[in-house]
């Protein structure tokens, strides 16, 4: 009984090496894409956060003048430029939409729209960066509804 020759199987192992590397690659690859999407939606969620942190700041500040909030004095559109008075309520707004533009980015605002002591604060921020297309810009908006 003769053994098989070893001559037909030359070459087999660096062909193995090289499929080993190439499917090695792909996997690479996607866990290199998965962590990248993985960064993206961890920024979108903290600015998420901030953005209801912002909204709470608003209202502890409100809840601190019932008076001014129930005057009108805190209400804001988001169009609107920062308040540059001196009052508590311009104050409060003025420091409010700077941590906006901050944490938020450039194109953050916010607005307050108080029907008697029920108020609505929305705050509005570009999220591209959770959406993952920069060329493409889509507003993102939170809004909370409080009672003085």
């Amino acid at each position: 009984m003769k053994l098989a020759s070893h001559a037909g199987q030359r070459g087999v192992g660096i062909v193995e090496v090289l499929v080993a590397v190439l499917v090695l690659s792909i996997g690479l690859l996607g866990l290199a894409g998965l962590q990248m999407r993985t960064l993206r939606n961890s920024e979108s969620s903290m600015q998420r956060g901030i953005a209801v942190i912002e909204t709470h700041a608003v209202a502890d500040a409100m809840r601190a003048d019932k008076n001014g909030a129930d005057n009108g004095d805190f209400d804001i559109l988001l169009e609107e430029a920062a308040p540059t008075g001196t009052t508590f309520a311009d104050q409060v707004l003025a420091a409010w939409r700077e941590n906006l533009t901050s944490s938020l980015g450039e194109g953050a605002t916010g607005s307050v729209v108080c029907d008697g002591m029920l108020c609505d604060i929305t705050i509005q921020w570009n999220d591209t960066r959770g959406s993952g297309n920069a060329a493409e810009l889509e507003e993102f908006q939170i809004t909370t509804q409080v009672q003085l």
